[in-house]
C-alpha cells in the first residue's frame, strides 16, 4: 500500500461492531456479516482491523444498500498480518470497521467489470444492487473454486460473465490468464467503461492492454488491492 493511502486509512475513525456471521465458502476465502451501520452505495470500501495496534485493511463491501447485513469478503494471506486473524474470528467478536466510503461506483451505463481474485466482491454488490443491464464480467483466478459467487452471476450475465482460470480446466472456463483473453480480443468497445478491481499487477497490465486497444484512459476506473 502506498504512504499516502496508508496514512489515510490510518486516520480513519472506526467504530466496533459485533460480528453477526462467518462463512467460509472456499478453501482460503470467506465473507463476514457485519450489521448494516451506515448507508452505501455499490462498489464502497470499508477499513477493518482487530484492534487499534493492527493498521486496518480496506475490503469492497460485496452486499447491496438494500440487504440487511453489510458483508465482506476476504482471502487469507499466509503471511499476512490481519487476514489469518480474521479467519479465526467467531460470531459475536468485536471488530473495528469504518464508515463505508469511496468512488468506485457503478451506474446504468454499459460498462465491463475485471477482477481477479477478490477483486469480484465490488461488482457482487453492484449485482445485488440491480446494476448488471449492459455489463459483461471477466473474473481471472488460478483455481475453479477461486470463482466466488460464480452462480450469482452466471444466473444474472449468462453469456457476458467470463471464468478464466490459470491452473485448471473445466467445462465453460477459459483455461488462461485474463489477461491472456483480453489480449486475443480482435477489438473491444471504445464508449464503454471498464471497471478494473484486484492485485496491483493486474490492473496495471489489464490498463496497459485497454489502451493499446484503443481505450481512452479517462474510460477506466481502477480499485487495488494490497
Amino acid at each position: 500500500m502506498d504512504t499516502g493511502l496508508s496514512g489515510f486509512v490510518k486516520k480513519l475513525p472506526l467504530k466496533p461492531l459485533t460480528l453477526l456471521d462467518i462463512n467460509q465458502i472456499s478453501t482460503d476465502a470467506y465473507i463476514l456479516s457485519l450489521p448494516q451501520t451506515h448507508d452505501f452505495l455499490p462498489g464502497q470500501v470499508v477499513a477493518i482491523t482487530l484492534d487499534a495496534s493492527i493498521a486496518p485493511r480496506l475490503y469492497s463491501l460485496c452486499s447491496a444498500p438494500k440487504d440487511e447485513t453489510m458483508q465482506i469478503l476476504f482471502s487469507v494471506k499466509p503471511d499476512g498480518l490481519l487476514t489469518p486473524m480474521l479467519a479465526k474470528c467467531s460470531k459475536g467478536d468485536q471488530l473495528l470497521v469504518s464508515a463505508p466510503f469511496g468512488a468506485f461506483l457503478g451506474d446504468e451505463q454499459p460498462a465491463w467489470f475485471i477482477a481477479s481474485g477478490t477483486g469480484v466482491a465490488p461488482y457482487r454488490s453492484m449485482l445485488r444492487a440491480g446494476l448488471t443491464h449492459n455489463k459483461k464480467l471477466i473474473h481471472g483466478g488460478r483455481f475453479a473454486h477461486n470463482f466466488y459467487f460464480q452462480d450469482e452471476f452466471a444466473t444474472a450475465l449468462k453469456d457476458n460473465y467470463i471464468r478464466c482460470c490459470s491452473q485448471e480446466s473445466g467445462d465453460g472456463m477459459y483455461h488462461g490468464r485474463l489477461t491472456t483473453w483480453l489480449q486475443q480480443q480482435q477489438q473491444l468497445p471504445a464508449h464503454q467503461m471498464y471497471y478494473l478491481c484486484g492485485s496491483a499487477e493486474m490492473v496495471v497490465e489489464v490498463r496497459d492492454i485497454l489502451i493499446g486497444k484503443g481505450i481512452a484512459i479517462e474510460r477506466i476506473m481502477s480499485e487495488i488491492y494490497f
